[in-house]
């Protein structure tokens, strides 16, 4: 059985799967998605080591700093995390909204 994944990797995978062509650096996933290097980059690796993500190095860093390491999802990424994110919630939300309950001995 596999377990579903962290609300942390959920919030990495739905900000990936936002432009899923788009190579991603990781300063700026952390930034979206709210996690610290501490969290991010484990999550990264373990996603790329699943093969979920794909990763390369960046070819064009700005002169002053070294190259980042950038990641996007792969296929089998795209199929994991349609799987394992919520619906969009304007998707999910009901056309009526249900009535409030009627409370007790209200009659």
């Amino acid at each position: 059985m596999t377990r579903r994944p962290s609300r942390q990797t959920v919030a990495v995978l739905a900000a990936l799967a936002a432009d899923p062509a788009t190579w991603r650096y990781g300063y700026e996933l952390g930034r979206e998605v709210g996690l610290k290097a501490g969290s991010l980059y484990p999550i990264l690796m373990r996603l790329c080591d699943r093969e979920l993500l794909e990763h390369t190095w960046e070819t064009e860093a700005p002169p002053g700093r070294p190259p980042r390491h950038l990641y996007r999802l792969t296929p089998a990424g795209l199929r994991y995390t349609a799987a394992h994110t919520p619906a969009p919630e304007h998707a999910s939300a009901p056309a009526d909204p249900l009535p409030s309950p009627r409370p007790r001995n209200a009659w």
